[in-house]
């Protein structure tokens, strides 16, 4: 039976092993030690799923909890995919914040994946990458 939490006080290995076991890690810092701590605490609503001891689940997200929630990071690892975890962490970060509209960028190999969550496609959004500057 999966438990979920709320919280990002969790192990940071944990959480960075996650990220290798869910292939997030292949698009995440993860070799930066610095970057990953502060992701994980600065973020300021974390949902968490666990099969016993093992993190097996993860909704890191930055939300005012009224308006606008971007879940940053939404990872499940590959032995525990297709199970419903991913969309119940996605429940329960929209229920911290039901007010608030949930936004997120798909990993391409996932953008099949969120239209059977009820999620619509935006297309205006835009992305300016931590290594390039305003003009």
């Amino acid at each position: 039976m999966i438990r979920y939490a709320t919280g990002n006080h969790i192990d940071f290995d944990a959480f960075v092993e996650l990220y290798h076991a869910s292939t997030l890690g292949e698009r995440r810092p993860v070799d930066d030690e610095e970057r990953m701590r502060g992701m994980l605490e600065n973020a300021n609503l974390v949902i968490t799923a666990w099969d016993g001891d093992l993190l097996v689940g993860l909704a890191r997200s930055i939300t005012d909890f009224v308006y606008a929630t971007y879940l940053s990071d939404l990872a499940v690892r590959m032995s525990h995919q297709r199970q419903g975890i991913g969309k119940e962490l996605m429940r329960r970060t929209q229920d911290a914040a039901p007010r608030a509209t949930l936004i997120l960028l798909a990993a391409p190999a996932a953008d099949d994946y969120y239209p059977h969550a009820g999620f619509t496609r935006h297309p205006r959004a835009w992305v300016l990458a931590s290594d390039e500057r305003v003009r």
